[in-house]
């Protein structure tokens, strides 16, 4: 089964805890803090695998999550980083951020790309031992790794790509000009999925073919299968568009060939500035005034016509030396540039939310979770790292802006405090 969009949520492994440990030894007095820090959490990691060619290894699991680091431990041991999951993706898979559907990143010839970034461990109390502060008891949480929802696209890299109505001979085209055998009958939408196959020229010299399935009037606006398969045009840089020239299903080939363009220009500008040669297809049931017609309608428009019979091969070959002579001048397959930014990360203290509602101020936000999570307010030099934390956080200082006085009470998570100035 052909899949080539996906939608997947990631999240990397959360960074271990800091430990609050103090070194004991027989003969050893005041052996002072020996708490470590916590390992690394894993990241998830994209890797572009050429051997795939569809995305149907996402279809039933949709959920990934890498490891997170383990706890320090005492002695001044580091908690275990935590193992990094790597997702295989076909090559030429886009990434997209699914809230706004901005590229994050395009798996075009790119091996690796860090998509979420583990949590960085919490510090030990043996951090935080200072000649005025030589017994800590507290430690630091390690924090959240990153999580998004995303959306992986498929979009095929071939160089040139077949267009046309169902049924005017793509897929035979394909079969006799490649080694790739799609399936082959007389009824439309026989194609349910994009072929590829590579065409060999001469020697040292090929390219890959892409049979592009499904484009019918109102394609661009879902009707029938093109609007599925639209995408994967997007990468290629030269059109190949096959025509019935012999009228053989009652259409009118100039018709169909405004259409598909019509189509094409529907679903994106540039598709419709996307270099085109015109491949009359079943000359040998048409006319030679049917060939001759259309080729004046062709070359009216500036394109190149090729008469072809993709059942006898008669004039194959010419199209292929003109499709591999314009492919040698034209740009390398387009790659799409990065359009996400990120937005602050959780444990910034900028996304401190401060509110007050009634005689109370609230501090919510994960940051503020995160340092209360490495407190411990049972113990005073712990509170008194807190309180200058809060203060070179700028956290007070934005309270004080904001009107707070004396007595006023102040929460913060599941704790309440008495604002003394």
């Amino acid at each position: 089964m052909f899949v080539d969009k996906v939608e997947i949520s990631v999240a990397a492994g959360a960074g271990g805890n800091g430990c609050v440990s103090f070194h004991r030894e027989k003969y050893v007095a005041a052996g002072g803090p020996d708490g470590g820090d916590g390992g690394d959490g894993g990241n998830i990691v994209l890797k572009a695998d050429k051997n795939m060619s569809t995305l149907m290894d996402f279809r039933f699991r949709r959920k990934y999550s890498a490891s997170g680091g383990a706890d320090g431990g005492s002695r001044n041991m580091t908690g275990r980083d935590g193992a990094e999951l790597v997702i295989k993706i076909p090559d030429g898979t886009v990434v997209r951020d699914k809230a706004t559907g901005a590229v994050i990143k395009d798996m075009s010839g790119e091996d690796e790309f860090v998509l979420c970034r583990g949590g960085n461990g919490g510090w030990g109390n043996k951090r935080f031992a200072t000649p005025t502060r030589q017994a800590p008891r507290f430690a630091r949480p390690g924090l959240s790794g990153q999580k998004r929802d995303v959306i992986l696209e498929l979009k095929l890299i071939a160089d040139a790509g077949l267009v046309g109505f169902p049924n005017v001979g793509k897929s035979t085209l394909l079969s006799v000009v490649s080694k790739a055998r799609p399936k082959i009958a007389d009824y439309h939408f026989t194609t349910l999925y994009p072929n590829l196959g590579i065409v060999y020229v001469g020697e040292g010299e090929s390219f890959v073919l892409a049979d592009i399935p499904g484009i019918i009037e109102g394609a661009a606006d879902g009707a029938g299968l093109g609007h599925a398969f639209l995408r994967h045009i997007e990468r290629t840089r030269l059109l190949i568009h096959v025509v019935d020239v012999s009228g053989s299903e009652g259409r009118d080939p100039k018709e169909d060939f405004d259409t598909i363009t019509g189509e094409l220009s529907a679903y994106g500008a540039e598709l419709a500035s996307r270099p085109v040669i015109v491949a009359g297809n079943k000359t040998d049931s048409a006319t030679e005034g049917q060939i001759e017609e259309f080729r004046a309608f062709a070359e009216a428009k500036g394109l190149a016509f090729f008469p072809i019979s993709a059942v006898t091969g008669e004039g194959v070959q010419p199209l292929l030396y003109e499709a591999a002579r314009r492919l040698r001048e034209l740009p390398p397959p387009v790659v799409f540039e990065p359009e996400y930014v990120d937005v602050k990360v959780a444990s910034d203290v900028s996304t401190l939310e401060i509110r007050r509602e009634g005689g109370v101020w609230l501090l919510e936000g994960e940051w503020l979770e995160r340092v209360i999570r490495g407190i411990n307010f049972g113990e005073l030099e712990s509170r008194q790292y807190f309180d200058r934390l809060l203060d070179r956080a700028g956290v007070n200082a934005r309270l004080r802006e904001l009107g707070i006085a004396g007595g006023d009470t102040v929460v913060a998570g599941n704790f309440e405090f008495e604002y003394v100035e």
